[in-house]
């Protein structure tokens, strides 16, 4: 009897302990807004970068940054010295590279021998001669700015920067495309020991002290020239010659051509001889 009530009173706690249990909770219907008939709720995708700000780059990595940067970029067309880099095209021919340097004639960086850097020169030993005759402070003159002398020539700076000056000034902006532009200047006479157009008896010459030039021609790029002796007055070359020899006077003390005097016929002569009136030019 005892057995058989512990079962009844078992049988009635299973039914309330159920009823004890939580109930799930029922399912989230979402209703979906949408034209498309759909009532699947779309995936919502992580955003990709985080909206914190950003840490700022030490001074080690932004230059190493920029060094990188410079690898990467093409080589530049200025050198570490300031030059211009050539460019892998074809090379210019020499006539026009002539002709680009007459165009734009320019000083050398720094200063030479005789100050202007545009004056080609080498320092040589004193001339020394008879008489008055001599260079104490002598240089050899090969170029001045960019026109060569068809010949190494001895003078002194004084020469060789008014020489730099006429052919800057007058020489090369006077001939400007004519034939190529202008490449050498035809020397007659430098540095020599004799009187004033080797006459006896005549005053010491200013050749004689390094103080003097003599041109007989202008050679063009083309190859042609303007000759002292063969284009003066006549035509276009003899009017760019009377040119040239008009812009000399003012740079040099003493300028003369053929209608100075019969010695002069074929040549121009120049020097830096001073003179209380002024340049003397004829």
């Amino acid at each position: 009897m005892r057995y058989l009530a512990a079962a009844l009173i078992a049988a009635l706690a299973v039914p309330a302990m159920a009823e004890m249990r939580p109930t799930p909770r029922p399912t989230l219907e979402v209703e979906v807004m949408s034209t498309r008939g759909t009532t699947e709720v779309p995936e919502i995708t992580a955003i990709p970068r985080s909206v914190r700000p950003v840490e700022r780059r030490t001074m080690e990595e932004r230059l190493a940054q920029m060094v990188a940067a410079a690898i990467r970029t093409p080589e530049p067309r200025i050198d570490a010295g300031g030059s211009i880099r050539r460019s892998g095209r074809p090379s210019l021919r020499p006539a026009d590279l002539i002709l680009a340097a007459s165009r734009t004639p320019r000083r050398q960086a720094g200063t030479g021998i005789c100050g202007p850097g545009s004056i080609q020169a080498t320092r040589i030993e004193p001339v020394r001669g008879a008489g008055g005759c001599g260079i104490p402070d002598a240089v050899r003159v090969t170029a001045v700015s960019g026109v060569a002398l068809s010949r190494p020539t001895r003078m002194n700076c004084a020469t060789a920067v008014a020489l730099d000056n006429w052919v800057r000034q007058g020489v090369v902006p006077t001939v400007g495309r004519t034939g190529g532009g202008v490449v050498a200047l035809q020397v007659a006479a430098g540095y020599s020991c004799r009187t004033r157009n080797n006459q006896s008896g005549a005053r010491l010459s200013e050749h004689a002290k390094g103080n003097a030039i003599d041109i007989s021609a202008i050679t063009l790029a083309n190859g042609e020239q303007l000759s002292v002796l063969n284009d003066w007055g006549r035509g276009s070359k003899g009017r760019l010659l009377r040119t040239l020899w008009q812009r000399a006077c003012g740079p040099f003390g003493t300028v003369l051509g053929p209608e100075s005097d019969r010695f002069h016929r074929d040549h121009f002569h120049f020097d830096v001889a001073a003179y209380r009136s002024g340049p003397y030019c004829r």
